[in-house]
């Protein structure tokens, strides 16, 4: 999933957006209201993180501008911490308020929350090498050969090709196929990954699901 991080403090939107990064999104950031503006409309984001404070213009009026074209949730953060400021930016359309100084982990958490709440693109078919898979009829096939997949590992491929090429987290998984938090102690995500490994993979010269050590896994083709 894509986010945007709007924040003018070059050292805090770095480290947002290693943090990120790190926990298998897309980031992007602007340091300026009107240029974070023009990349917020310019492109699909799936969250934006928005400072109060910023040159060109102010939050208040990037979210005004930005509900006329986009329904994307915005999680501001910023160090005003008024009641009356949080009331504002939630009244102008704002989905999530955290106040600086923050701990990473509530900002994870609350992110996770947001993006859990943006509909699921929908596509009805998907082919990726010689794999096939029929979302409505919940079946996949591969060089021909029927394969049978539990509802776990057919929701687990799902996910992974909604988001081809993309990274995804054991967190973003757990949280998605499971509606769980990830516990570092449990392995159910690398075991599902493994079994689906096992359907999916095995015997095919060409591989689809790849590790991302230290970062996730990915589904893309991967010439022998």
């Amino acid at each position: 999933m894509r986010i945007l991080i709007i924040e003018d403090e070059i050292k805090a939107a770095e480290y947002l957006k290693k943090g990120l990064t790190n926990s298998g999104y897309q980031v992007e950031t602007s340091n300026d209201g009107i240029d974070g503006l023009f990349i917020a409309q310019s492109s699909d984001f799936d969250l934006l993180i928005l400072d109060v404070m910023l040159p060109g213009i102010d939050g208040w009026s990037f979210i005004r501008r930005f509900r006329e074209r986009s329904q994307a949730p915005v999680l501001f953060l910023t160090a005003r911490d008024a009641v009356e400021d949080r009331v504002k930016g939630l009244e102008l359309g704002a989905d999530d308020y955290l106040i600086k100084p923050f701990s990473y982990a509530e900002l994870l958490a609350r992110v996770r929350t947001l993006l859990r709440r943006t509909p699921i693109r929908q596509q009805d078919t998907f082919e990726l090498a010689d794999l096939e898979v029929d979302m409505l009829k919940r079946r996949a096939i591969r060089a021909g050969q029927r394969i049978d997949l539990t509802n776990k590992e057919f929701a687990l491929l799902q996910l992974l090709l909604l988001h081809k090429g993309e990274v995804m987290s054991r967190s973003q998984i757990a949280s998605q196929v499971w509606d769980m938090n990830f516990d570092s102690d449990t392995n159910v995500v690398d075991v599902a990954i493994r079994r689906l490994r096992a359907k999916i993979d095995d015997g095919f010269s060409v591989k689809l699901i790849q590790t991302v050590r230290g970062m996730g896994y990915r589904i893309e083709e991967m010439l022998p």
